[in-house]
């Protein structure tokens, strides 16, 4: 591993190549931050992406993409004067010290649910109306309801016991079906949703990322579908053309796999 001094020198030479692009690069000098925020939430996916793959070669590349954009954004920040990367970096600097009292302070804590709970009684303090404030409205439904979750818990406001959401994922679970034997398209609707917000407080108590878990058993559909693809080009046969059955042979033989 690299020393503290080579890792500063390499974060210098990042900020040089920052600076020499977007004086000399035609498409650097055009950026805006509105035109880079899409590109770094695409770069945000590619990182879970190598994460959820464990491909650590993948995740030291996707994490430098991240971190150009970081660079990328406080320079155009310093140059209407409003912030640079040093702004950048001791405003997190303050946030870490200020929200973990427990380590520079003379707070005592006894777990991480402590801990939790600390950050969010500051985050009032500093201002924040609400605790679910801090939820950004972009964020993909799933990851939204784990996060609202986790920030209620924080103050307190939480099951005490995985049976009990359980409890109330089967009552969610009832009132789904009476909707769906009623046929309320409306209603069906909702309760779907108290289903889905009832499964993601489930593994949050039985410490699973509901989006890791999800996108997981995405990829590993994606995989056993293409195997069943290729078994059916070797066969020369189209996925249309295969009875269910037929379909069913491959798709045990990717399980295997």
């Amino acid at each position: 591993m690299n020393t503290r001094s080579e890792q500063l020198a390499a974060f210098d030479r990042l900020l040089t190549i920052m600076d020499e692009l977007r004086e000399q690069c035609p498409w650097d000098k055009k950026q805006t931050m509105q035109t880079l925020r899409h590109l770094t939430i695409e770069e945000t996916y590619e990182l879970g992406d190598a994460i959820l793959d464990n491909d650590l070669e993948e995740v030291k590349k996707e994490l430098g993409d991240i971190l150009l954009h970081i660079v990328f954004y406080a320079k155009i920040g310093s140059e209407t004067q409003d912030f640079d990367i040093a702004d950048v970096a001791n405003g997190i600097c303050e946030k870490l010290i200020n929200r973990h009292p427990h380590i520079y302070g003379d707070v005592k804590v006894e777990n991480e649910e402590e801990v939790k709970q600390n950050w969010e009684n500051i985050k009032l303090k500093e201002g924040k109306k609400s605790v679910l404030e801090g939820v950004p409205n972009g964020l993909p439904s799933l990851v939204k309801a784990n996060r609202i979750q986790d920030k209620v818990s924080g103050v307190g406001f939480d099951w005490e016991k995985p049976e009990q959401v359980f409890e109330k994922l089967k009552e969610e679970l009832g009132e789904l079906q009476e909707e769906v034997e009623a046929k309320n398209a409306d209603k069906m609707e909702s309760e779907f949703g108290d289903v889905l917000f009832s499964m993601v407080n489930y593994a949050r108590f039985l410490k699973i990322n509901p989006e890791n878990a999800l996108e997981r058993t995405n990829k590993k559909f994606i995989k056993r579908f293409q195997y069943l693809e290729g078994k059916a080009k070797e066969a020369g046969k189209s996925i249309k053309d295969m009875t269910l059955a037929e379909m069913d042979v491959f798709w045990e033989e990717a399980k295997m796999l």
